[in-house]
């Protein structure tokens, strides 16, 4: 199976090219460029450095959400044009549940976080088993960052942190969760379009691909313009 990813939900913009099982290929950036000006160029890099003739990918795999909403629009977006320009399918990928696969195997609780601002994080927790994906402990939230805190507390078990938000809530982590806690090396602390492509081979053998116009973003909560007009009509009311 032949599988394109992305990945631009987060910080890093990330593009990878899965072929039987194995990465060929995997470009990550993570620099002060909007996705929109990296993401396009490296997909067309990965394309020409590898040789991957486009008509023969089986189908494209994206990170859908949560996270940034620019990210997951332009994210989103790009796979939608390829996939209706291919007539390719798609295969929509959890961002926590990616991030996951930076503690394949871990024996204990993976836990992703995303730094949603103001406190709160977009998490979620898995245990890993025999398969490539985790079981689901604690389903994807956006939450303050101490009622996740209080419920991985009720695991009982080592903790293993990745993701955007812990450089932002390591020093409140350390200071407010007793069990033993795991930190993430640089190169296992962020996003990346090579896991998203393990797990959109896994879901496609599965038949859980979607046609291009039926993929769209999962935000968790409503964006921020969107909030303040209700607070504002709120406070008329």
């Amino acid at each position: 199976m032949k599988i394109l990813a992305l990945d631009s939900s987060g910080l890093v913009a990330s593009v990878a090219y899965l072929e039987d099982g194995k990465i060929k290929g995997n470009i990550n950036v993570n620099y002060q460029k909007t996705h929109s000006q990296t993401l396009l160029p490296m997909l067309d890099e990965l394309v020409k450095t590898l040789d991957i003739n486009l008509s023969e990918v089986d189908c494209i795999a994206v990170a859908n959400g949560p996270g940034s909403f620019t990210g997951l629009r332009i994210g989103v977006a790009t796979v939608k044009g390829l996939g209706l320009s291919l007539r390719k399918d798609i295969v929509p990928v959890s961002t926590l549940e990616a991030l996951s696969l930076n503690w394949y195997g871990a024996n204990g609780i993976v836990c992703p976080i995303m730094d949603a601002r103001r406190s709160q994080v977009y998490a979620a927790a898995y245990r890993f088993g025999k398969e490539v994906k985790g079981e689901e402990v604690i389903e994807p939230v956006n939450c303050e960052i101490s009622k996740l805190l209080e419920k991985l507390e009720g695991f009982g078990e080592k903790i293993y942190f990745t993701g955007d938000g812990v450089p932002v809530y390591r020093e409140y982590i350390e200071n407010n969760l007793k069990a033993e806690t795991v930190f993430p090396m640089p190169v296992n602390a962020y996003q990346n379009a090579g896991n998203v492509a393990v797990l959109g081979q896994y879901y496609a053998e599965k038949g859980l691909t979607k046609k291009a116009e039926e993929v769209s973003p999962v935000y968790l909560r409503k964006p921020q313009a969107e909030r303040e007009r209700e607070a504002l009509q709120n406070a008329s009311n």
